[in-house]
């Protein structure tokens, strides 16, 4: 479970109000977004020389991370289990159903499935005022490196041949202080970078030695384009995933919360979702060649989408004070009839405990999250045209270049 350590100075009065203006419905919350509405925010790639790819993306609030990608040529190491046979070159033995040992690997076998190993990846956030080794640094890295490995599929693309590989380097910098939970501006930058990511063409065959091409405009993407869509937005054919993080107040699901929003957030959830395809829409001409149309012809490929992962984030609702109830506070009601300063003074220990909520006190969250909660949360996520879908096709209105 990460932690969203960020503390909201308001008070419990503060807080109650606010939580209850997000429990409304529709909420009303603090910067009159929609429930669903995303920060607006403007983003550029390729802004840092020297990079296989990089890009910024700043959102309304003044809150700013660069992502610069830098893929170095690896030597592959010796799998444990393979052993060399006399012909030098590399060989697995593996136990088939039936007992027997069977070589594979070795001369004579083309072992080219391209299949990659996630420590090939490595990546770095930065947070201005925090240690590099900070708990928050580190689980917002594994959470991002997570969603991106979960499939399997992005260490695929950084294979060369059984001897070679590239090794990838995420340096992520949140440029300016974290105004909000910054994971969702770490996560759409470092998608903006990966597509904008390039690696050197490759010029010779098979496990010889890597020879690359020195011209860069011939460099192919990391995630490469599809030439019959042109340079349509949806050209590229895969894309890395994006974490969104949502939260639940009252019966209210949020998407994108402010500082102030977390600061009273039920749960807190941080959702990995990737592209697993496109379905073809109606096309344009019979028989269905599989030509895409404009939209308003209603021929336009549907996303789908997939979970790749879930986390939950502690809110830090869960570490502000309680508030106490004036029919309850022994400061204001003593000296009211029929009641003495030792049973006034008890009241208070009991709401700090969470019993006895009453309407417009702030009492924080406690316990864990309701599953029906959770799933709805993902479903809120995963829904076609929702959130997940305007976030992907916003990005897709980026100049890659």
């Amino acid at each position: 479970m990460a932690s969203s350590t960020q503390q909201t100075l308001l008070s419990p009065a503060e807080l109650a109000y606010l939580h209850a203006s997000l429990s409304l419905t529709p909420p009303i919350r603090p910067d009159g977004r929609r429930p669903t509405q995303f920060r607006p925010m403007t983003a550029e790639t390729g802004i840092l020389p020297g990079t296989n790819g990089s890009a910024r993306v700043c959102f309304s609030d003044g809150t700013e991370a660069i992502v610069g990608v830098k893929a170095e040529l690896e030597k592959t190491a010796d799998p444990f289990g393979r052993r060399r046979g006399t012909d030098g070159e590399l060989g697995v033995r593996i136990r088939r159903g039936g007992g027997e040992d069977e070589e594979e690997g070795g001369a004579g076998s083309e072992n080219t499935t391209g299949e990659g190993r996630n420590e090939w990846l490595e990546m770095t956030v930065e947070i201005p005022g925090l240690r590099d080794d900070d708990a928050s640094t580190i689980f917002l890295a594994r959470m991002l490196s997570e969603a991106l490995l979960a499939d399997g599929e992005f260490a695929k693309k950084l294979y060369i041949n059984r001897r070679f590989h590239w090794k990838l380097y995420l340096d992520i910098l949140l440029i300016s202080p974290p105004l909000s939970y910054p994971l969702p501006l770490l996560s759409l930058t470092t998608h903006l970078a990966l597509l904008a990511t390039r690696v050197p063409r490759l010029k010779s065959e098979g496990d010889e030695d890597p020879m690359f091409d020195d011209d860069w405009q011939a460099a192919p993407y990391l995630y490469p384009r599809d030439p019959r869509n042109g340079s349509r937005g949806d050209a590229i054919s895969s894309r890395p995933p994006i974490t969104l993080l949502v939260i639940a107040v009252g019966g209210n699901i949020i998407f994108d919360p402010a500082k102030e929003e977390l600061a009273v957030a039920e749960s807190a959830l941080a959702v990995s979702v990737g592209e697993a395809g496109r379905m073809q829409g109606e096309s344009g001409g019979a028989g269905g060649d599989g030509m895409d149309v404009d939209a308003e012809g209603g021929g336009r490929r549907e996303r789908e989408l997939r979970l790749l992962s879930v986390r939950t984030i502690d809110p830090p609702s869960r570490l502000t004070p309680p508030g106490v109830p004036n029919s309850e506070n022994p400061g204001t009601n003593v000296s009211a009839p029929g009641k003495t300063a030792a049973s006034a003074v008890s009241a208070p220990s009991a709401a700090a405990n969470g019993h006895g909520a009453q309407e417009g006190v702030w009492r924080p969250p406690l316990g864990g999250t309701k599953l029906a909660v959770l799933q709805s949360m993902i479903a809120k996520v995963l829904e076609k045209g929702g959130v997940a879908d305007e976030v992907l096709d916003g990005l897709e209105g980026v100049d890659i270049g």
